[in-house]
């Protein structure tokens, strides 16, 4: 099996640049030997600039297709009808969300989109949902015909592959069995549908839709489907993520830097306006809510002492959420720490540096 760099392109600079295509079709074999070569194809990447892409993923590809169908149903339906599964009406942070709630990023001058959200689907009398957990219970489903049956269905298939890679990732640092998937039973993980207009006065057609950010999970899996998405490279210059239907786009997210020691980044990326519309289907794969994450004792020494103080993933994915979602701030659903004070995530201080 060999790592493929294709659709590589010019910087602008002269420089050529791609992300890597791994061929992961042997992912779900008994044999060790081609398990390896995938986990360490697919962690090199991981190590080097945190984003890569799969093929062979094993995802139903028409599957993909009627999921995108269900979102531009439901995104096309009238605005009172989306509000009335508006996020800020559940009590556990599920549902419609406006063009109107828009998060703080300072880039973010032409942000337009529209999303729903969704997570594991538990039942209503589940004790961490009854006891308050605003990541944790019920999803909202909207009456449109085929959403939950075809949403469900995906949400399945692709939290499948977000554990797989989490294994073969285990295997390509040498944890034990189990290290990050046993934290993994009842994960705070996400699935977004989101609707990306480009409004019709808006002149410069790649500015910043939705501005730089890096995700507060442990991995992102995203199918690709429209151009626009944008990874800052290791150099801080960004480069576009090519489309390919057959692909799946990952990226590591803040847990799992800090899981690692630092060995997996967390890359910011950010999404421009290419199109006058564009869909989009992120699953943000996490680890338990109470999970307290910190560095693996197998990836601190002498050489590379811990680096992160250990947080909790529902407390840092609280906080995150509470910069992005203006509902939550005027509840106060803050999971510690002072209301008063803005919101900074202390995995993102790379792209200070660089903003152009």
């Amino acid at each position: 099996m060999e790592t493929l760099i294709a659709n590589q392109r010019t910087d602008g600079s002269g420089n050529e640049e791609g992300l890597p295509l791994i061929d992961i079709s042997g992912i779900r074999t008994a044999d060790r030997r081609k398990l390896m070569q995938i986990a360490d194809e697919i962690g090199l990447a991981a190590r080097e600039i945190g984003f890569f892409r799969l093929i062979g993923h094993g995802i139903d590809l028409s599957l993909v297709e009627r999921t995108y169908r269900m979102a531009e149903r439901f995104f096309a339906m009238p605005d009172a009808y989306k509000r009335a599964y508006y996020i800020g009406l559940s009590s556990n942070h599920r549902g419609y969300v406006p063009f109107t709630e828009k998060g703080d990023y300072p880039d973010e001058v032409n942000r337009s989109y529209e999303a729903f959200d969704m997570g594991v689907d538990l039942p209503h009398d589940d004790p961490d949902y009854l006891a308050g957990n605003r990541l944790l219970g019920p999803n909202v489903w909207p009456d449109v015909l085929g959403f939950k049956e075809t949403v469900a269905e995906y949400y399945r298939q692709i939290s499948a592959l977000g554990r797989l890679v989490s294994t073969v990732l285990e295997l390509h640092l040498g944890l034990p069995p189990g290290s990050m998937t046993d934290h993994m039973t009842k994960p705070i993980s996400q699935l977004r549908l989101l609707h990306y207009v480009r409004r019709n006065d808006q002149v410069d057609t790649k500015s910043v839709n939705m501005g730089a950010h890096t995700d507060y999970e442990c991995l992102t899996l995203l199918h690709t489907r429209n151009a626009g998405l944008q990874v800052m490279t290791a150099e801080d210059r960004w480069i576009d993520v090519p489309v390919d239907h057959r692909v799946y786009v990952v990226n590591i997210g803040d847990m799992m830097e800090a899981w690692t020691n630092g060995l997996l980044r967390s890359t910011p990326h950010r999404v421009t306006n290419r199109s006058p519309e564009r869909f989009s289907m992120p699953y943000f794969v996490a680890a338990n809510h109470s999970t307290v994450i910190q560095p693996f004792p197998e990836l601190v020494n002498a050489d590379r002492p811990s680096g992160y103080e250990p947080f909790r993933a529902g407390d840092h994915l609280e906080r995150m959420l509470i910069r992005d979602f203006p509902y939550l701030r005027k509840q106060g659903a803050v999971a510690s720490g002072d209301k008063s004070q803005s919101v900074e995530n202390p995995f993102e201080k790379r792209m200070n540096r660089s903003s152009s």
